[in-house]
């Protein structure tokens, strides 16, 4: 397909997407146990509803394009017996040339090498790319291509509109990364320049490097039909370091909506502190009701969004619910400085997520994500001192100005009934 198509197909997919996911819903949850974090049986409920945690991890923090694009290129180029990688976001730049230069030079060198691209994510990403990586001998495929005839998903023709949003990288089996970025020369620098993407992702080894390889060729083999396994994919993992960590991973096309399990679990457990960074934060009911009540109970919860984004409907739909919960007490910063695409939460100093999940229907009940989900408090620590830091390049949303906002940001938040609707 020449780009000009691409386009058109691009926003067709695009205003499908929103009248679709106005269907899409995640199984209720009308009660939830009465946990606190701290309980030695958090873990073990959270392990029934989603995975299995794994000690023994060594767990790094990756800020920005600054820090990750190099720490995953040292990674690709010091493989030397396989690669895996799934990506549901890239596009033309000088960084995706040089991912691609990476990658197929370890193909080159007889690394095995699967490459796993999103149909529609990827539908901009330059042909000759993908070529360069085919013609070096990588294995790359797409994962539900794209054509006219997803305009009928809707209607049960296909799950057209069910993408792989998972941002995995494994390499040799033994160091993982994951998080939300995307392959753009918007995803570089330091977070903090306009038209840039304020972006944490995280770096991996230890014996749950396993589990993120897991996410990976379960979406492999339903792309390509061929299963990957042995010792090449999943060596024995000894320990590297000290955090407890779990990779939570969800397929609601599959039936498994375990992501929004985890986040309502958590939300309901903590009795110090929530702390939200989301770039697409349209949470249900029901989800709302958990922040409200745990701020209600003394639990001071902060919320981080994007001051400026690249979905504008999408922003005034979230801004439209802000009402109960700054009635509430919750607290809800929009960052200025760049694009806020980071998406983690921490609870009571002592569990974090990060990952690709967005807050909203799209991520739980239509998209594959993954999460890695730490237990450690230093690793805790260090997020929340980042998370300080972003909101001292934030300003703070004020309840009486929200309430006094004018009639035509109004009528914008009205025109986003479609999206806001979907909950």
């Amino acid at each position: 397909m020449t780009r000009g198509p691409n386009v058109v197909l691009l926003v067709g997919v695009s205003l499908l997407g929103l009248a679709h996911a106005s269907c899409a819903r995640v199984q209720s949850h009308y009660q939830l146990p009465q946990l606190a974090v701290a309980d030695p049986s958090f873990l073990l409920t959270m392990e029934a509803y989603t995975s299995s945690a794994h000690a023994g991890n060594l767990v790094d923090l990756l800020l920005n394009g600054d820090q990750i694009f190099p720490a995953a290129l040292d990674a690709i180029r010091s493989a030397r017996k396989t690669i895996t990688y799934a990506q549901y976001f890239y596009e033309e730049g000088q960084i995706g040339l040089e991912l691609a230069e990476a990658l197929a030079e370890r193909c080159r060198a007889g690394v095995r090498t699967h490459i796993l691209l999103d149909g529609f994510g990827t539908l901009l990403m330059p042909a000759q790319y993908r070529d360069s990586m085919t013609r070096a001998g990588c294995e790359v495929s797409t994962f539900r291509p794209l054509n006219p005839l997803v305009l009928l998903s809707p209607f049960g023709f296909g799950r057209g509109n069910n993408r792989g949003h998972r941002r995995i990288l494994v390499v040799d089996g033994r160091v993982g990364f994951t998080g939300g970025v995307g392959v753009s020369p918007k995803w570089l620098g330091d977070g903090r320049t306009e038209g840039h993407w304020r972006q944490t992702d995280v770096r991996i080894e230890g014996p749950v490097v396993a589990s993120l390889q897991a996410a990976f060729v379960e979406k492999w083999l339903e792309a390509t039909g061929n299963v990957l396994g042995g010792e090449l994919y999943f060596p024995p993992l000894s320990r590297r370091g000290q955090v407890f960590a779990q990779i939570v991973r969800s397929s609601p096309a599959g039936g498994s909506f375990s992501m929004y399990t985890m986040f309502l679990l958590a939300m309901s457990s903590a009795r110090q502190s929530i702390y939200i960074t989301n770039p697409y934060f349209l949470p249900d009911d029901r989800m709302t009701l958990a922040l409200t009540e745990a701020s209600k109970r003394g639990v001071r919860v902060v919320i981080l969004l994007p001051g400026a984004i690249d979905n504008r409907i999408v922003r005034q739909a979230s801004r439209s619910r802000f009402g109960p919960l700054l009635e509430a007490g919750i607290e809800i910063y929009e960052y200025r400085a760049g694009l806020l695409h980071a998406k983690t939460m921490t609870v009571d100093g002592i569990w974090a997520t990060i990952g690709s999940t967005n807050l909203d229907t799209r991520s739980f009940a239509l998209n594959d994500e993954v999460n890695a989900v730490i237990y450690h408090n230093q690793v805790v620590g260090q997020l929340e001192k980042i998370f300080a830091d972003d909101l001292t390049y934030s300003r703070k949303v004020d309840l009486q100005r929200w309430r006094n906002r004018s009639l035509f940001k109004r009528l914008l938040e009205a025109l986003s009934l479609p999206v806001r609707d979907e909950f």
